[in-house]
């Protein structure tokens, strides 16, 4: 391996917050940064990106062993290359249009300046010998100029949302350019075979790449595409799922949220970010159907949603958390008893050991996004549940399908009738039943951690 690793994301793995009066950077969440934290301190790597305030950026630092850059993003351009371009036209196409995406010129050209701002960044950062890892569709353009810029590097770059069917992505008119973009690395990668599949074709189609799918031949080099499924820190979660604080919150979560005359609710468990691509409306409306058919009740089971507001705002957001707040009231309004409510609600944040809380409480975990890159709260559900108990419930259509099918009850997310009678199958499993499902999904999850997944696809970008 090279001995510098820069990582290019659209935003740092580090957070200013106030403490005791001062400024300070403190390490931020997520798989990303789990990952790549050890490998840039071992290394005194790089990583380049956005500091999440629109303006100037600060001048780069150190933080623990590891080099942040960060790079300026004007408010003008975080909305238009942001809100618009990356999250109003890529964000919905790529998700299969769940929402009908909007087509910009006045949004492309920010897009295409920042990701020059980074590209240019990252020319001046990388030192000889240094790999290169870009992130995301944010940064669909940067490979390809960093090429021109620094043909020496190695550069991969690694999506991880879904890359559309052709007939989907053909809609872009900007189709060649992200295309071309892409194609700067040397290796591409995506979460499933599907996705890797799609953008084969679709490059092989509207750019001048040839070959075989998992090595197409573009521009006097090759390119390498590849699926290489991210995951979760799973040796970590096992141990916040078994911690005394989390089990105690557990037991008296369900004894709050699901104590009845009769003993204990069945509880079902949703935990997805408010935004469309999650079909969370359908999901109510599933667990309505449930009820509706009378095999199980309010003195049966319960469902808890946790819903965390979304990045994201605007009125298509707006909408739907009204809808879903009058679906819950509905429901409960319409099954609900004393003491005994049908849907709990909650949009909020939770701190990270509560969440856990709630995973060991749940006897039903139900994933069900209209489509996802991978969707990591499965595994975290799977990791966090000591003892082979607990069934999850996954769309068809999210990346950790691929991995977890075999001990999931996969469903049709745009089917209300498929997922309540799944449900109702899932609440009903036998313990034999749910053990085998249960241990199933621990051994894969504990087969693909976020370390594997990191290790694998720079070695990969480093042969």
């Amino acid at each position: 391996m090279p001995s510098r690793l820069v990582i290019v994301a659209n935003r740092l793995p580090v957070k200013r917050v106030k403490r005791k009066g001062k400024n300070v950077w403190e390490t931020s969440p997520g798989g990303l940064v789990t990952a790549m934290r050890p490998i840039l301190n071992d290394t005194g790597g790089s990583w380049v990106g956005w500091s999440g305030q629109a303006g100037k950026a600060p001048p780069a630092f150190k933080h623990e062993n590891m080099k942040v850059r960060p790079v300026p993003i004007s408010a003008d351009q975080l909305e238009k290359f942001y809100g618009g371009f990356s999250n109003t036209t890529l964000w919905p196409l790529y998700h299969d249009s769940v929402r009908t995406p909007q087509f910009h010129r006045r949004w492309w050209w920010p897009y295409v300046d920042v990701n020059r701002v980074f590209a240019e960044a990252v020319a001046e950062e990388a030192s000889p010998g240094d790999m290169v890892w870009v992130h995301d569709y944010q940064l669909q353009l940067v490979p390809g100029m960093l090429r021109e810029l620094r043909p020496d590097l190695k550069i991969g770059f690694f999506l991880h949302i879904p890359f559309p069917p052709e007939e989907l992505f053909a809609q872009l008119p900007w189709r060649r350019q992200i295309l071309a973009g892409m194609m700067g690395a040397d290796v591409v990668g995506f979460q499933t075979p599907s996705s890797a599949r799609n953008f084969a074709s679709a490059a092989k189609l509207y750019t001048e790449a040839k070959g075989p799918e998992r090595q197409l031949a573009y521009q006097d080099r090759h390119v390498r595409v590849q699926a290489f499924p991210i995951s979760i820190d799973v040796a970590d979660m096992e141990s916040i799922g078994t911690a005394d604080d989390v089990q105690t919150m557990a037991s008296q979560l369900k004894d709050d949220l699901a104590s009845s005359r009769s003993g204990h609710r069945r509880v079902v468990l949703g935990v997805d970010r408010l935004d469309y691509t999650k079909g969370i409306d359908i999901r109510l409306r599933a667990f309505e159907e449930l009820l509706n058919r009378g095999a199980l009740s309010v003195d049966d089971c319960v469902m808890v949603q946790i819903a965390v507001p979304s990045r994201e705002s605007g009125d298509v957001y707006a909408e739907l958390r009204a809808y879903v707040e009058r679906l819950s009231g509905r429901i409960n309004g319409q099954f609900g008893k004393p003491g005994r409510t049908a849907v709990h609600y909650l949009y909020r944040s939770l701190p990270f050991r509560e969440l856990a809380a709630y995973y060991r409480m749940a006897d039903v975990m139900v994933v069900t996004p209209l489509r996802d890159g991978m969707n990591l709260v499965a595994k975290e559900y799977i990791a966090a549940n000591e003892g082979d108990v607990g069934t999850l419930v996954l769309s068809e259509f999210a990346g950790a399908a691929h991995e977890l099918g075999g001990g999931a009850l996969l469903v049709n997310p745009h089917d209300i009738d498929g997922r309540a009678a799944t449900m109702e199958m899932a609440l009903t499993l036998n313990d034999r039943e749910r053990r085998r499902r249960m241990a199933s999904l621990r051994q894969a999850v504990r087969k693909n951690t976020v370390f594997t997944w990191a290790d694998s696809f720079l070695e990969a970008l480093a042969s």
